[in-house]
């Protein structure tokens, strides 16, 4: 595409040449015509004949309409030559978008990628190790059965309780990894259940944290790609917080808001008393990105706003009627 661009460019530059030097070539033969045919007194002859025409103020006339002639032309070149230079920047910004699409693709994929090397190794390291104890104890407990040997009943109702142990571990490790797949309580309670119990876990997993729920009396669930939406921005909100906040209290905030301008809205507002960030610096991560394509593919906007020391807030609004098919509200 490149070669192509320089190729056209060197293509124009001798187009205008051409053009140059044809014009030069007219003008030096209509110069050479007119000396050598005195056309300029051969025409004052014959407009002095025809005087009640006024003939004589056609040179004039014509001088006239050659300088509206030049000047119409520079001014079309003026505006071909500021197309151009903004056809040029236009698709300088594209090369950067495609460019920067590309590279949220690749972190996407590695993203993915290590969201499946993680699952597979909680597979593997806590499943299948509890599933070969079960299996071991069960073996036990059948070949004690079959002994006929004194001490069996004892035996195997330890091999049964270790059993029991393990099954429940097993439990708590598939029901760890449904709460990651799935929020709990989404598809029986709706978003607000989910988002308490979210809120519940994080609690749990920070302490040190005093995480504060609010959620307006008149909110009603949107539909589910909304409302799942919903739920993966206060979670992705939440797991900055972990990672990066060092807060001690965070706020959050979900209403549903009428605009007359706009119709219908859900707000969000999360802020904590973190340690904050300069949101001038680059932040190669996919969190923030992934929360702003969220509330994008609805229509609606996110806001971040922090300093140093400051804390962090995030603001986000999604209209609750959104064409999906073009990303604007309905």
């Amino acid at each position: 595409m490149a070669d192509r661009e320089i190729q056209g460019q060197i293509g124009r530059k001798m187009a205008a040449r051409r053009d140059a030097v044809l014009i030069a070539v007219i003008s030096i033969a209509a110069a050479i015509i007119c000396v050598r045919l005195d056309l300029s007194e051969a025409l004052l002859g014959w407009t002095r004949l025809h005087e009640r025409l006024q003939l004589d103020e056609l040179p004039a006339w014509l001088l006239v309409v050659a300088c509206c002639l030049a000047w119409f032309a520079a001014r079309r070149y003026i505006e071909a030559r500021d197309q151009l230079d903004m056809r040029r920047a236009t698709d300088a910004r594209l090369a950067e978008a495609l460019a920067e699409n590309q590279r949220l693709a690749q972190q996407y994929v590695d993203m993915q990628e290590y969201e499946r090397k993680a699952l597979a190794r909680d597979l593997h390291d806590e499943l299948g190790q509890y599933l070969n104890v079960i299996k071991l104890d069960a073996v036990s407990i059948r070949d004690a059965a079959s002994s006929g040997i004194e001490e069996a009943g004892s035996f195997t109702g330890n091999a049964a309780r270790a059993v029991i142990e393990n099954v429940d571990r097993v439990y708590g490790v598939v029901s760890s990894l449904i709460r990651q797949l799935r929020p709990v309580g989404f598809d029986e309670l709706g978003i607000a259940a989910a988002l308490e119990n979210c809120v519940n876990d994080w609690r749990a997993r920070l302490p040190e944290a005093a995480i504060e729920l609010s959620i307006d009396s008149g909110f009603d669930d949107p539909n589910e790609i909304r409302a799942l939406a919903l739920f993966r921005l206060v979670q992705e909100a939440l797991t900055n917080v972990a990672r990066h906040s060092g807060a001690t209290r965070v706020e959050i905030r979900i209403a549903r808001v009428r605009r007359s301008e706009a119709g219908e809205s859900i707000e969000v507002s999360i802020v904590d008393n973190g340690r904050g960030t300069d949101m001038e610096a680059p932040h190669t991560g996919l969190g923030l990105v992934g929360m702003r394509e969220r509330v994008a593919a609805f229509g609606g906007s996110l806001k971040l706003a922090s300093a140093c020391g400051a804390g962090f807030q995030v603001m986000a609004s999604m209209p609750v009627h959104t064409r999906l098919d073009t990303g604007r509200p309905a």
